[in-house]
């Protein structure tokens, strides 16, 4: 369990860096990833790799939580596209220490509404599990 978290670690501060290779390395040959939100699969560790080479944002990431245990864990991380923050969910599937299948969702930070204001507490901070 120890070693899967420190591949999914060793991927998020290769992808915040920048290091293709190692943010890669993570997958197996015929992984896939999906992205729900726009329909788009990506076949084969290579697409997935070629895809996000050519995003045209300067990409930075900051894990918020890992969880999981066994075959199945996520990510909870902030995603910066030229320095606008989106919030990021990773649910990877792995087989034989590699990821076989990811699914990320993504969603855009947005006001607390003014009538649960007075309930919630909007400090920032976010515990670490």
């Amino acid at each position: 369990m120890a070693t899967t978290k420190a591949a999914i670690e060793a991927h998020w501060l290769a992808s915040d860096l920048g290091d293709t290779d190692a943010e890669h390395a993570i997958y197996a040959v015929d992984a896939e990833l999906e992205y729900p939100q726009s329909g788009e699969r990506f076949r084969g560790r290579a697409t997935i790799a070629a895809q996000r080479s050519q995003h045209p944002a300067d990409r930075r990431f900051a894990v918020l939580r890992i969880v999981g245990e066994g075959n199945l864990w996520v990510s909870e991380c902030t995603i910066s596209y030229d320095g606008v923050p989106t919030f990021s969910v990773s649910i990877m599937e792995f087989l034989d220490q590699q990821v076989i299948h990811e699914t990320q969702y993504f969603a855009d930070p947005f006001s607390v509404p003014e009538w649960r204001s007075a309930l919630s507490d909007t400090s920032g901070a976010r515990s670490k599990r």
